[in-house]
C-alpha cells in the first residue's frame, strides 16, 4: 500500500514511533523505488548522544536505551542514503500555541529541553517550502531559554 501512495510525491514526511529501523529500511526503499528523493524525518532529541545531561540522561532513560539505539540505527541508514533528507531532532514537545525556537546542527551540543508542537511544525512548512536550504541536514529543535526546565517536564511526566 505504501509503495502506491509513495510514487508521484514530492516529499515524504515521517513522525512515527517504534520499530525505527525496519521503517527507516522500508520507507528508503521505497523512496529509492519510487524516485521520490526528498524526507523529513522527526526524532527526538540525543540521536548523537549530543543532549548535554542532566536532560540527555533522562530522555535516554525515559525513552530506553534499546528505543534510542534503535532510532540511531535508524537516522544512519537514512543519512548513508542517496536521499535529499532533513532529520529533525526534537526537545520534549508540547502543546504551547507558540512558535518560538532555536536549531542547532549535527555536531552541536543540543540547546533547551522543550519545544512547542506548533514550532516543529512551522520548521516542516519550512523545509517543504524551500527543501534545498535543508538537504542533507540533522537539525535541533528548541524553545530558547528551556535548557534547565527537566523539573518541569517531570511535573508534566509525574516522573519524580
Amino acid at each position: 500500500m505504501l509503495n502506491e501512495v509513495m510514487s508521484d510525491q514530492d516529499i515524504i514526511y515521517v513522525n512515527l514511533n517504534g520499530n525505527m529501523e525496519r521503517h527507516a529500511k522500508n520507507i528508503v526503499e521505497l523512496m529509492q523505488k519510487s524516485n521520490v528523493k526528498d524526507l523529513i524525518w522527526i526524532t527526538g532529541s540525543g540521536l548523537y548522544h549530543e543532549t548535554p545531561d542532566p536532560f540527555g540522561s533522562w530522555v535516554e532513560n525515559y525513552v530506553g536505551h534499546e528505543s534510542k539505539e534503535d532510532t540511531r540505527w535508524a537516522a544512519k541508514i537514512i543519512e548513508t542514503s542517496d536521499l535529499s533528507y532533513t532529520i529533525i531532532r526534537a526537545a520534549y514537545m508540547t502543546n504551547d500555541d507558540e512558535v518560538d525556537y532555536e536549531l542547532t546542527q549535527k555536531g552541536e551540543a543540543f540547546k533547551g529541553t522543550m519545544i512547542s508542537r506548533k514550532s516543529i511544525a512551522d520548521l516542516v512548512v519550512k523545509i517543504i517550502n524551500q527543501p534545498t536550504d535543508y538537504y542533507r541536514k540533522s537539525l535541533g529543535i528548541s524553545k530558547p531559554g528551556t535548557d534547565d526546565m527537566l523539573d518541569e517536564i517531570r511535573k508534566i511526566e509525574h516522573d519524580f
